[in-house]
Order: C-alpha cells, then sequence, then structure tokens
C-alpha cells in the first residue's frame, strides 16, 4: 500500500504539469524532426489523456526506489544478520544501475536512434510519429535498458548462491557477447544502432560484474577462516 501511495503521491504533484512532462520526454524525438515535422495524435482523446499517462509512467520511475524497498522490507525479517548485510547494498546499488539505464536511453541511445531514423526516412515520405505510439516506445525501452544495467547485481546473486563461479562466467564470455546482441536485435528497433547501444553496455556490465564477484569472494574468504 506504501508504495502505491507513494506513485499516487508523485503522480498528483506530476499530474498539474503533465504536458511539461510529456514534452520533456518527447523531446529526445522532437529535436531530430526535420524542420516543419512534429508529432501527430491520431485518436482524439490522445492530446489529453497521453500527457497524463505520461506522468504516470514518470511516477512509477521516480517512486520506484519506495517500491523496491517496501520488497525489502517484506523480505528483511525472514533474513540472517549476514545475509542482510550483503542484500542492503544490493537492493541500492540495483536502483542505481536501473536509473543509470533509463538515463542512458535517455540521453545517449534515444538521440541517436532518433537521428538515425530521421536520417534514414525515405524523401517524400513525412517523419510524423503519433504521441501514443512514441510514449508506448520509450516506456518499454526505459524498462528494457533499466533491467539490462541489472547485469551485476543478477551475476553477484548467483555467485553469492554458489549457483555459479567468476571462472565458469568468464569462460562464457563469446556466447554472452553473441547473447547480448541476439537480444538486443529481439528487444530493441531492427537497426544496429539500437542492438549495439543495447548490446555492448550490456557485455561491459557482464564483465563489472564478473570482477565485482571475484571482489566479493576475497572478501568473505578472511571470514570462512
Amino acid at each position: 500500500m506504501k508504495a502505491a501511495g507513494a506513485i499516487l503521491v508523485v503522480f498528483v504533484g506530476l499530474a498539474p504539469f503533465a504536458q511539461e512532462v510529456f514534452t520533456l520526454v518527447a523531446s529526445p524525438l522532437m529535436s531530430q524532426l526535420p524542420e516543419g515535422f512534429t508529432m501527430v495524435a491520431i485518436r482524439p482523446a490522445s492530446p489529453f489523456l497521453t500527457p497524463f499517462k505520461t506522468a504516470f509512467f514518470v511516477a512509477l520511475f521516480t517512486a520506484m526506489p519506495v517500491v523496491i524497498y517496501q520488497a525489502w522490507a517484506f523480505v528483511a525479517p525472514g533474513l540472517y544478520k549476514r545475509e542482510k548485510k550483503v542484500a542492503l547494498p544490493l537492493v541500492l546499488y540495483s536502483i542505481f544501475l536501473f536509473y543509470a539505464g533509463a538515463a542512458f536511453a535517455y540521453f545517449v541511445v534515444f538521440p541517436l536512434m532518433f537521428s538515425f531514423f530521421a536520417a534514414a526516412t525515405p524523401e517524400g515520405v513525412a517523419m510524423m510519429t503519433d504521441i501514443g505510439e512514441y510514449l508506448d516506445f520509450v516506456v518499454v525501452l526505459f524498462f528494457v535498458f533499466g533491467l539490462a544495467f541489472e547485469v551485476p547485481i543478477a551475476i553477484l546473486m548467483l555467485v553469492g548462491a554458489g549457483i555459479v563461479s567468476p571462472q565458469s562466467l568468464g569462460s562464457k564470455r563469446p556466447y554472452i557477447l553473441l547473447g547480448a546482441f541476439t537480444l538486443g536485435m529481439l528487444v530493441t528497433p531492427p537497426d544496429m544502432i539500437s542492438q549495439t547501444l543495447l548490446a555492448i553496455p550490456m557485455y561491459l556490465l557482464y564483465e563489472i560484474g564478473i570482477l565485482m564477484a571475484r571482489l566479493m569472494l576475497k572478501k568473505s574468504e578472511p571470514a570462512a577462516d
């Protein structure tokens, strides 16, 4: 209930500025549209509803730390003290990485991707994107990049649980690189720029996850003795 309340409070605060919030979210595309072109609304209610939908999704993103903290508060009583010491930093890192992934999508991926789309538009074709379809498109990519940046957390959890080792993960690098590009092909638009901008960070985060897992195991060795 507290998580839902946090989302509601943020949404109520953003609702009066829904138009401005949508303009901010749409700016990566708007800045790349040719002069004289703009976005369109193909449904009668879209100009009214889409900004409020945008405000809701921004509220959901903004309140994510509260949502994750409530999940942590629910699980924490069943954990041992040592498990809590490990789990709490992972929760904090996961929040940071999720926002880092979403920020990477907004500031890096979207400008490059929409610039490519605008440049690739055939002559005589007007690039006029529907505002509702645009919102659905970017929300999916926000979540995709946010979750993709959680790779180091997933690795630490798997290594900490004894399911895999840093050595075994290191031996699978070629498959991981191939898998990252395959995933990029499946969840991003069908252009090499979007796929590469997802695959390369995922692979680098995989390497960072392996490094962090090795450091974690080294720190735990004295405690085991």
